[in-house]
């Protein structure tokens, strides 16, 4: 039997036409944002060659999503520290161990992120090592603070007694509301160093490029399955 097209509907073309909208518009908006997060990966990289400056000039030049490398000298506060909880580094489970340090210019204190220690086999958490003691000069990155994601209720640090305080997300704000101080709203990623039981391989904390040009991929799946419904429903 001979296929015909059959003349479709007013309905149908705009039922299609508002399908294309959407979906070649959500895959496009991926697009641009994996280009968005490929241009800042590309300045993460190129900041790793880069001398360190002074703190207070990073503070001065930092922009939403940038990275600096810096050096600071001041010291620990060796009675508080943080554990954020539920990381993945290579497969393994562990925490990341944040401390508290106060720069020896008496600006604004910082969270140091001292870096990744992996639970042992039955999933206990490590020792944590306390900070070196008295004045220290930091090489660390300059960056924003880990993305929070879902709270799912989290962890009250105000209702946690003992130290090191354990969450599953790092809130700045309520880290300093905790500590009954203010912070820098960005934090430390200290640079590896030999002998260091911390892992510390650094990337920007954000969904890879790769993963939105899988979305964009996606989005404009669905618009060619729209052309080809329009095309079954009106040839045949």
């Amino acid at each position: 039997m001979a296929r015909h097209w059959y003349r479709p509907g007013a309905f149908a073309v705009l039922l299609t036409l508002a399908g294309l909208a959407v979906f070649i518009s959500l895959g496009s908006w991926q697009v641009r944002r994996g280009q968005e997060k490929a241009r800042l990966f590309a300045a993460f990289d190129s900041m790793v060659d880069t001398a360190p400056v002074p703190l207070d000039r990073a503070r001065r030049e930092a922009t939403p999503g940038s990275y600096q490398r810096v050096q600071v000298t001041g010291s620990y506060d060796p009675l508080h520290a943080y554990i954020l909880d539920n990381q993945v580094r290579e497969g393994r489970s562990g925490i990341m161990l944040f401390d508290v340090f106060e720069p020896r210019d008496g600006s604004t204190p910082l969270l140091v992120n001292r870096g990744f220690l992996a639970r042992d086999p039955q999933g206990t958490i490590p020792q944590v090592p306390a900070p070196p003691p008295g004045e220290q000069t930091l090489d660390a990155i300059y960056a924003p603070p880990p993305g929070i994601g879902l709270r799912l209720g989290g962890n009250a640090l105000p209702g946690q007694a003992g130290w090191p305080k354990t969450s599953i997300y790092l809130d700045i704000a309520e880290v300093g509301a905790d500590l009954g101080r203010s912070l820098d709203p960005r934090v430390l990623l200290l640079e590896p160093a030999p002998g260091s039981p911390f892992v510390r391989e650094w990337r920007p904390g954000i969904f890879p490029p790769e993963r939105h040009w899988g979305y964009a991929a996606t989005w404009y799946g669905f618009a060619a399955l729209c052309l080809v419904l329009f095309a079954v429903r009106h040839w045949r």
